[in-house]
């Protein structure tokens, strides 16, 4: 199943006759992810607020709630991306998990402050985008070529950002205008998030489109029906999945950087929501530009630059620096890490991928950065906890300088392609010969 190059370049040009632009699907997923990102951040700018200083939780009581429900999200990837392959239903299977995500939304209204109900919705919540993520990713590595995946993530990527540099916005503009009222948040979220579902309805395709042509069937995944043991086998895959879980388990989680901040510089709590909006906006600036350059020289190097910035980060809450220098620094590198990991880590698991099992292969490298990001926000907030927000800094730093030099070591240099068909242009990119 897979052929093995060792060549920088991960495919070759596009053929003539075909206009290289981002697949219609993309877009169409693009925008579904901007709205609901839209929906999803306006809950995000203000749970840790409402959380830690409205309900009084401790940063360990936090960092369990937090930790924990990423771990929701964790195990439901697999069964959401396992489903997803059987049949192809990508398009219902990511639905439900937008869907889930949005009735959390009136979970929270519903919650009235009791923690247990709270603790319930995010876990909705985030089971919801456990279940969708691995489809959507799917359906963009399905509808896009080989060579441009990075640049394809990389637009999906900036789409969502935007939702995500929108929805603070929304968040604090609510909360000036409510005095504070974080009910009218959450049903503006819940608002928002279903019109989100609609559009994925609406929008979204099913599955590839019918070839013009009969093309020959790819070879059968090895070991039976399941696609994950074939993955496996690769070792350029077994790396990546390796590492994910490495670098994950040394990286807390944005609000609890955002934490840090407000403590270091005691901001007032009415400018918390604004907090993600720098991150935000360097992310949508360099998404694009960050696939564009591993789609040239290689996905590797811009996935250990990216954790580079998020070491730099860790440093400057830490050096004894004006806080004008410290605030936009940490926010600046915090959207260069995200522009140069998201999607470029899906991008350079896409070519190791088993044909028609596309959604499980990325979800469970997927799982395996969610299961250590749930570690690393549990021991956080520990250490905190028991030694102060300084000290589990220098522990965080220490472990992501590591897990960066381990991961330099044992990234696959090389590239896999796929075998069998490739992946099928849309209407409007395809030429008439004769």
């Amino acid at each position: 199943m897979y052929l093995a190059t060792t060549g920088r370049p991960d495919a070759p040009p596009a053929p003539a006759g075909i206009r290289r632009r981002v697949p219609g699907t993309v877009l169409a997923l693009g925008t579904v992810s901007l709205v609901t990102d839209v929906s999803s951040e306006m809950v995000t700018a203000v749970l840790p607020l409402y959380l830690v200083l409205g309900l009084g939780l401790s940063p360990l009581q936090f960092g369990l709630l937090d930790g924990l429900s990423t771990g929701a999200t964790a195990l439901v990837r697999l069964l959401g991306g396992t489903a997803a392959d059987r049949g192809g239903r990508h398009k219902t299977v990511g639905g439900i998990g937008y869907a889930l995500s949005a009735a959390s939304r009136l979970g929270l209204l519903l919650a009235g402050g009791a923690t247990g109900w709270i603790a319930g919705a995010i876990g909705a919540d985030r089971l919801g985008k456990g279940v969708r993520t691995a489809p959507r990713d799917a359906l963009i590595t399905l509808h896009s070529p080989p060579e441009d995946l990075g640049r394809a993530f990389g637009t999906h990527r900036a789409m969502d950002t935007t939702g995500a540099l929108l929805g603070p916005l929304a968040a604090f503009a609510l909360l000036w205008a409510t005095a504070d009222a974080y009910d009218a948040v959450f049903a503006v979220s819940f608002c928002v998030g279903a019109f989100g579902v609609l559009l994925w309805l609406l929008f979204v395709p099913g599955r590839a489109r019918v070839p013009l042509a009969p093309r020959p069937a790819a070879p059968a995944p090895p070991r039976g029906r399941g696609g994950l043991p074939a993955a496996l086998r690769s070792p350029g895959y077994r790396r990546i999945v390796l590492c994910a879980g490495l670098l994950g388990a040394a990286t807390i989680g944005d609000s609890f950087l955002y934490l840090l901040l407000q403590h270091r510089l005691d901001l007032d709590p009415t400018w918390f929501p604004v907090l993600p909006l720098g991150a935000a906006a360097v992310f949508l600036l360099l998404a694009v530009p960050a696939g564009r350059l591993a789609d040239r020289l290689g996905r590797r190097g811009p996935l250990l630059y990216g954790h580079g910035a998020l070491l730099l980060a860790y440093g400057l809450l830490l050096a004894p620096l004006p806080d004008p220098v410290v605030l936009p620094g940490v926010l600046v590198l915090l959207g260069l890490f995200y522009a140069a990991t998201d999607g470029v880590l899906m991008a350079l698991t896409g070519p190791f991928l088993v044909e028609g099992r596309e959604a499980g292969g990325l979800a469970l490298v997927q799982t395996a950065q969610a299961l250590a990001r749930l570690g690393a926000a549990v021991a956080f907030g520990a250490v905190w906890t028991a030694a102060g927000p300084r000290t589990a800094l220098v522990a965080a730093l220490v472990a992501l300088a590591a897990a960066v030099c381990c991961s330099a070591r044992l990234l696959p240099r090389g590239v896999a392609a796929r075998t069998g068909p490739p992946p099928l242009p849309e209407p409007s990119e395809r030429t008439d010969r004769p």
